[in-house]
């Protein structure tokens, strides 16, 4: 029962560290548990160390270097993302292959610190994996270099230190692996998602369907009496806004299937698209509330471009950025929405304008990052992130330009397409 209560006040620690960056400030929360485990561990290893395991090696000033980069990580958090983001490479560099690599070849390859280098290998490519290769390879160069600039070159050519290659690779391979089959895991939640989505779609159609075609039947009957009151008006009234909320409920089980369908489906380019048709097939196609929200929509086509890709896809993501802007638009209680089609540019490009809420400078790095929702309660995160998946697979590219209280922009810019096909301008 003890040991579950420290179980539960260690979570509630860590837990409370987290929370502060649950917005996906990944950065920030790598800094802080790198400030702190180095902080803990130099002062453990180096008195295990010295009075318990004494070792060949030791060195104090090092210690000190390492705690002073812990406490560094510890202030970069406070100071912010883009601190951080500066700090955990060198950090992650420095703390684990670097000087576990050095201390095990100071000490002569010993069996001790062997182990310690394997754990600290363990830990590094915990971390993001091209993040980790960098830092495994500029660390490892790094502390032999010194090594052999103490005249202890020697110890690095030696059969205990050189077996710990394989090792090395074995361990990454295993990790590596590990990380592959978490990303499958994620793909197949992903496809678990679309399939669900696509499910429930099914069964609300028939509910939906019944609805309509009584409200069809009783709308006839009213115009068939020929006895006018107002309370028939009134009734009528009724029938016509329920006709209009299922047809607006048809109309978002349609956005549904679309994004379900999209998460299963190949992304490779198959056709040519034109991009003034498919903004114009997205603003027929979208179920927007009442004639006032469709008149805060204004498209601009410059001059209309064609270009490889799925037109399926093309409505995807641009009802996906639609729905996104005019939530924002909804949140902020202010703002219009403003599509405009540019192809005189090079490359050709679709600019996705609201003026509404914007989105913080902070928060902009991780809005295409799957499964993060900004703001937190708005959405499952899935749809951005599926939007830059398309994207990347046409060879195109999407950004967000924004300001807080003021505007977001999404740039969606497009290879060159040799061949030019009609324009779709209306």
């Amino acid at each position: 029962m003890r040991d579950d209560r420290l179980e539960r006040k260690a979570g509630t620690f860590f837990a409370a560290q987290l929370r502060r960056h649950r917005n996906g400030e990944r950065s920030a929360v790598q800094a802080l548990v790198l400030g702190w485990a180095a902080l803990l561990v130099h002062s453990l290893q180096f008195a295990l160390n010295t009075w318990v395991f004494p070792q060949p090696f030791e060195s104090p000033a090092l210690r000190a270097l390492g705690a002073a980069v812990g406490a560094a990580g510890i202030a970069a958090e406070r100071m912010g993302p883009r601190y951080c983001e500066l700090y955990v490479p060198i950090a992650v560099a420095f703390q684990l292959p670097f000087f576990s690599t050095y201390m095990f070849l100071m000490n002569d390859a010993a069996a001790a610190w062997a182990q310690w280098l394997t754990v600290a290998t363990v830990a590094l490519f915990h971390f993001p994996t091209q993040l980790a290769l960098r830092a495994y390879a500029i660390g490892t160069l790094l502390a032999c270099a010194c090594v052999a600039l103490h005249g202890r070159g020697n110890t690095i050519l030696t059969a205990a230190a050189l077996q710990q290659l394989p090792v090395h690779a074995f361990v990454i391979g295993l990790l590596y692996a590990a990380r592959v089959g978490r990303s499958a895991l994620e793909q197949e939640k992903l496809a678990g998602m679309g399939e669900g989505l696509g499910a429930v779609a099914h069964e609300m159609r028939t509910p939906l369907a019944s609805m309509d075609a009584n409200v069809r039947g009783l709308t006839r009957m009213l115009q068939a009496d020929t006895a006018g009151s107002g309370a028939q008006d009134d009734v009528r009234q009724a029938m016509t806004r329920i006709q209009y909320e299922v047809r607006h409920m048809n109309h978002l089980i349609d956005l549904f299937l679309l994004s379900a369908n999209a998460v299963r489906r190949r992304l490779d380019p198959s056709e040519s698209v034109s991009m003034a048709d498919a903004v114009q097939s997205v603003l027929r196609r979208y179920p927007f509330t009442s004639p006032a929200q469709r008149s805060t929509v204004a498209v601009d086509v410059r001059a209309n471009f064609s270009f490889a890709g799925q037109y399926e896809l093309t409505v995807v993501i641009l009802l996906n950025l639609l729905r996104n802007a005019l939530k924002a638009i909804h949140r902020a209680g202010k703002g219009r929405v403003r599509i405009v089609v540019d192809g005189n540019r090079k490359p050709p490009r679709l600019l996705f304008i609201d003026t509404a809420c914007g989105i913080a400078a902070r928060r902009q790095p991780f809005i295409f990052h799957r499964f993060y929702a900004y703001p937190a309660h708005n959405g499952t995160g899935v749809g951005l992130a599926l939007c830059r998946q398309i994207m990347h697979a046409w060879n195109a590219r999407i950004r967000c330009v924004s300001r807080e209280s003021a505007y977001a922009i999404f740039v969606l810019e497009f290879p060159v397409q040799r061949a030019n096909v009609p324009s779709g301008e209306p």
